[in-house]
């Protein structure tokens, strides 16, 4: 039962720490570290494993298997140092795992902008957190790029860890960030990380597909007391959950289309070129700043959610 109490108390502490302060940007950052070790091992693995498809599967197997048993390996020697030790090493990973603090505040960033009338501004400070060009959008459009971001990322960024975090504690939680970020360097379709890339791109596919769905389901909960649309939310995560060339993203953004009551996804230009998506959601609302507070609520009524069903769960067991 204490184990369980202190589970709950580090899950609990980690949300709150986050919503408040958002990332330790003074102290040293897991994911950081995640980074140096991927880009450590690259270079050596394409040398040795000519194979680019193997060598990407060690260094996946490497990262994650590392991370994790570095994160548990913290952990252990805390607590054999002190209870209050290991209570503070596992909230310390268990915090910086998560990330909607974070998120609101990069893409609040691009309607601050907009609210002040610079759209250069909101553009540049859009084109920080999306792939897309941005140089020529016009409001509703970079409306749509932050609405997007906040919703996809609201699976990846915020549900997912939060959902290993509870299911296996703060080194679960990590192992999670660091297939995140193997992801988001080296799960590119792209000539360089095609093959070598090909198993983290995947794999992250495969962590991400139940937390996907689950922040589908939590959007549409969260939506009436978030004062949106949770019927709404309901029949286009049903109906375009899968209007996406990610297995995962859609279902959120689909969510989220729906409770706004508005349409995402469309004409997205790259490298120049201009790429047709599948829309998600109907226009029966225009994309104004009130869509990017709606689906940030909706984030945040999510988060909240999924803790309260998880303590609810435990209370009831």
């Amino acid at each position: 039962m204490m184990a369980v109490n202190a589970h709950i108390a580090i899950v609990i502490c980690a949300v709150l720490l986050d919503l408040v302060l958002g990332d330790p940007r003074a102290l040293p950052h897991p994911v950081v570290g995640i980074g140096e070790l991927i880009s450590a091992l690259e270079g050596p693995l394409r040398r040795r494993i000519p194979n680019l498809r193997v060598a990407g599967v060690v260094l996946l197997i490497v990262t994650v298997g590392v991370c994790y048993a570095l994160a548990a390996s913290l952990i252990y020697a805390a607590y054999l140092l002190a209870p209050a030790a290991g209570f503070i090493a596992s909230l310390y990973l268990a915090w910086v795992s998560l990330a909607a603090r974070s998120l609101h505040e990069e893409s609040a960033k691009v309607v601050r902008a907009l609210r002040s009338g610079d759209l250069p501004a909101a553009r540049l400070a859009l084109s920080y957190i999306v792939g897309r060009e941005t140089a020529e959008l016009d409001e509703p459009e970079i409306i749509r790029g932050a609405v997007e971001t906040v919703a996809e990322n609201t699976g990846d960024g915020v549900i997912a860890p939060l959902f290993y975090l509870v299911l296996g504690g703060p080194a679960l939680a990590i192992a999670y960030k660091a297939v995140n970020t193997l992801d988001s360097m080296v799960g590119y379709k792209n000539e360089r990380y095609l093959e070598f890339g090909w198993a983290s791109a995947r794999f992250d596919d495969l962590a991400n597909y139940l937390p996907a769905r689950l922040t589908g389901l939590l959007m549409v909960l969260a939506a009436p007391m978030c004062g949106l649309n949770g019927g709404g939310a309901w029949r286009i995560l049903r109906r375009d959950g899968r209007n996406h060339s990610s297995p995962n993203s859609g279902f959120p953004e689909a969510a989220a289309a729906g409770a706004l009551g508005v349409r995402l996804g469309g004409a997205n230009r790259y490298f120049g070129k201009v790429v047709e998506k599948p829309t998600i959601g109907d226009p029966l609302l225009p994309l104004s700043q009130a869509s990017y507070d709606g689906v940030v609520r909706l984030m945040y009524g999510s988060e909240a959610l999924l803790v309260a069903a998880w303590v609810v769960l435990l209370a009831l067991l």
